[in-house]
Parts: C-alpha cells; structure tokens; sequence
C-alpha cells in the first residue's frame, strides 16, 4: 500500500532498518541504540475503513467508500513523528526501539497476522507502547490507566430449528420465530441478573434473520451477536449462562438449538508500573490536571495480543473539539481528528520510550 511505502522510505531515511511486506502491509522499523539496554516495542495501526467521506473539507478522502473513519491516519503520522524524535537521540540510547506498523486491526487479524510473522521474535519486545485517538476525550487530555482499558471481544452463532408450516395454523409447528425473540429477551438477562452490577458486560444480537413469506412459519432462525468483558472469568461466566438460557428458552418452545461462540480479540489489560511510566510523561506533555485514570471502552483492539506475554501500556489521546467537529464518534462518515492532538500524544510516547531507553 501506499502507506506502508511512504513509512518505509521515512524510516530508512531516519537510519532505522527496515522490513516491509511484513503480514502483506505491514511495516517494521529496527532502531538500535550505541549501548545495550531493553527492547522497546511501539505499535501504530494503519487501517482505513470502508466508509464513504461526507466530510466537506479539502483532505476528505480521494477514495469513494473508503475513508480514516478511526485515526488510524492520525496514529502514523505520531508515529512517524516519535520515529524522527528516538532518531535524533539514537547516540544516547540504550537499547533498542521496534516500531511498528499494522495493518488489518479492524478485526481482520493483523496483529495475530504480525505476530506470526515473527514481529516479537529477534528481538523480542520487554515493553509494549501503543496509544489511540478518542473523540469522547477533550483534545489537550491523556488519559491512563492500569488494568483493563478494552474488552474481548467474542463472537456467537445461534441457530433455531423448529418445524415450519401455515401461518394460520401455528398448533401445527414449533415456531422458531417466537422462540428465538423469547431468546433474544432472555440473553438481556445475562448481563442484568448474572454478571455482578459493577463488573462490565455486553451481549448483543446484532443480526436475526429467519422467514421468506408473512404467511410462512419457517423451519429455522438464524442469529449472530457479540459479547464484550474485562476478565475470563466473566467472560467464563456469561458463556455459561448463554448455553444456559438459550437450551432452556428452545426447550421451552419445543425447538432444537444450536450455539457456537468463538474467543475473539481478549481484553487490553495494561502493565501498572509501565503506565505509571506512560502517566508521568502525560503530566510533563499536557500536565496532571489534563490526564485522567478513569477511562476504558467496551470496544475491542488486537493490540491485545502483543501484551499477553509483555508488559504495556495502551493510552487515550484526546482529539474531540465540538467547535473544529471533531467529537463525532468513531467509524462516523463524518469523524475527523483535532490535529492539535497529534505532538501531544507523540511527545507523550515519546517521553515513555526516553524513560526505558535513554
């Protein structure tokens, strides 16, 4: 891609050894310093998304139906500024810095992608850094936290099977139908009756499908939906209870049943002495008063995959204006980044980097 071309040729130019093609797009930056010291591992997605620009602006996308609708644009342009920052200081280091360059985090599986690519191999990564954009966040804020920041994310597959016939002669079928919105209705349970009110879940269905004709009882419902927490053993706890309520809900209705759920992305879980380290350089960049430890978002990030066995940290860099328009939610056709943002979450990086590398 274009992208990765043009991050290639900057980090070569800034002396870093580099390796492209790397999960098709991707692209690894190697900066080693003068003195040995720990490896350092920043990670920057690189997606678009395929959403079509109604931005009036004049760096709207050129590309019909495809537009940065996440900041990811944004993420490469910090990166390529903290890149040319480390470059600079490349005589004082100690050790050695890898950045990163994803493509497909947009739950196509580029960071499962990379790793197996052999991106935390030779060498491998003590310290994790990766930030993001967020448009709830006021620009001039840094938010920080330890602990989880982002949830698993799982997907489920539910089939309803029951015996199709007449509309007008329902006594003659098991109707799929109304089992599965009796199902749809007791999966909300789940989260409201059995996950404890301070532990965050979702489960939601996100597609139904079943029927062909208003007179028709079908023979089969079709469902698709996701699941969002924290820990495993919630996470372990709402899977249970979803095998529970839905064979007991098509037993009740006399249908037959089928579940699949698949363990997606896990939960971003951050390293608490290395957000410390990431909460100390936001205070110098945008001072204590602009960084909170309060933030975390049910969505989803692969990042998470690099930090299961390396300790990190994943932060927030605020880029909501509402008098630039910038506050609209993320994947909206009309989402646009604070550029105001960008030197502040590149120097907060890049202060972290200095902290274990210079």
């Amino acid at each position: 891609s274009r992208s990765a071309e043009v991050i290639a040729a900057c980090l070569d130019e800034l002396g870093y050894q580099v390796q492209t093609g790397v999960a098709q797009t991707g692209v690894v930056g190697l900066l080693k310093g003068r003195a040995p010291g720990p490896v350092v591992m920043a990670r920057f997605d690189m997606d678009a998304l395929p959403v079509t620009d109604e931005k009036g602006v004049e760096y709207a996308s050129q590309n019909h139906g495809v537009m940065h609708a996440c900041g990811h644009d944004a993420h490469m342009a910090m990166g390529m500024g903290v890149a040319t920052l480390m470059a600079r200081r490349r005589d004082e280091m100690k050790g050695t810095l890898k950045m990163i360059f994803q493509p497909a985090e947009e739950g196509l599986g580029g960071a499962r992608g990379m790793i197996q690519a052999g991106v935390m191999k030779d060498p491998r990564p003590d310290i994790f850094l990766s930030l993001h954009v967020f448009s709830e966040l006021r620009v001039g804020s840094i938010a920080a936290r330890p602990g989880p920041v982002m949830a698993a994310a799982d997907e489920f597959t539910c089939t309803v099977n029951g015996r199709g016939g007449h509309g007008a002669a329902p006594h003659q079928t098991v109707d799929p139908i109304v089992a599965a919105a009796q199902v749809v209705g007791a999966l909300q349970t789940i989260v409201s009756r059995n996950v404890g009110p301070l532990e965050p879940a979702v489960v939601s269905v996100g597609s139904i499908h079943g029927g062909t004709a208003l007179n028709i009882i079908p023979p089969q419902v079709r469902m698709q939906g996701s699941v969002r927490t924290f820990s495993p053993e919630i996470q372990e706890l709402v899977w249970q209870r979803m095998r529970d309520v839905v064979n007991g809900v098509a037993e009740a209705c006399g249908a037959a049943v089928e579940l699949e759920i698949s363990a997606g992305t896990p939960a971003v879980i951050n390293d608490q002495a290395v957000t410390a380290v990431v909460q100390e350089a936001a205070t110098v960049v945008v001072g204590a008063e602009k960084v909170t430890s309060d933030h975390r978002t049910m969505g989803s990030e692969d990042a998470a995959l690099f930090m299961q066995d390396v300790p990190g940290c994943y932060f927030f860099v605020g880029s909501g204006n509402p008098e630039l328009g910038t506050d609209v939610p993320h994947h909206n056709p009309l989402f646009d980044v604070d550029e105001d943002a960008l030197p502040l979450g590149a120097a907060t990086l890049a202060l972290s980097l200095a902290h274990y590398l210079l």
